[in-house]
């Protein structure tokens, strides 16, 4: 399925989901994830801060930070992205394009340093396919070719399609896919090094 068409009807969608549909479905997405044995590996953990209605990651930070992880959040920096630590919420201020993101001071780390890393999209297919907002920064940042963190799509489950997305020769697959109600694994996407 092309992009754009099904990139404007699944944003439309979840800018319109209830607060309490919201919740429930971030929850209880977050509570599959931290049920991976993937996740309980990881030492270090990249996560994002949700926007418009994407799924939250605030209780992945909070079980991360307990357990002693590192956890990393995405920034903005020069037209580029990268990954800064965070330990609390009240660590991100508004950044590019209005979202929260860790203060500009902090250290900056890229995508060769996390073990995991959840990744947001507008829509996934069972490929592993993913669309972003098309302004193409994970797919930029995770083309790192020291990277070997696992890549984990999360999402609400109408987010999840049957249709193949079609791809682009830059676009990076997701090695699992999660939402509120299953998790998905995605075969033979993960790179022998």
């Amino acid at each position: 399925m092309p992009k754009r068409p099904l990139r404007s009807q699944l944003l439309a969608q979840r800018r319109s989901l209830s607060h309490d549909f919201w919740c429930a479905s971030s929850r209880a997405a977050q509570l599959n994830l931290l049920s991976l044995d993937e996740y309980a590996d990881a030492d270090c953990v990249a996560l994002y801060a949700p926007a418009h209605n994407e799924t939250d990651t605030e209780l992945l930070l909070t079980a991360a930070s307990q357990a002693g992880k590192r956890v990393l959040y995405p920034a903005v920096r020069r037209n580029q992205m990268l990954f800064c630590p965070v330990e609390r919420i009240g660590d991100l201020q508004k950044g590019a394009f209005g979202i929260l993101e860790p203060s500009p001071t902090g250290a900056e780390h890229q995508a060769d340093e996390a073990d995991l890393i959840v990744v947001p999209g507008v829509a996934f297919d069972l490929a592993g396919h993913r669309i972003g907002y098309g302004k193409g920064f994970y797919d930029r940042f995770l083309q790192h070719s020291d990277r070997s963190a696992l890549l984990v799509g999360l999402c609400h489950d109408f987010q999840l399609t049957e249709e193949l997305i079609l791809a682009d020769a830059h676009d990076i697959l997701m090695e699992i896919i999660v939402s509120e109600k299953r998790i998905i694994r995605i075969g033979g996407s993960r790179k022998e090094k």
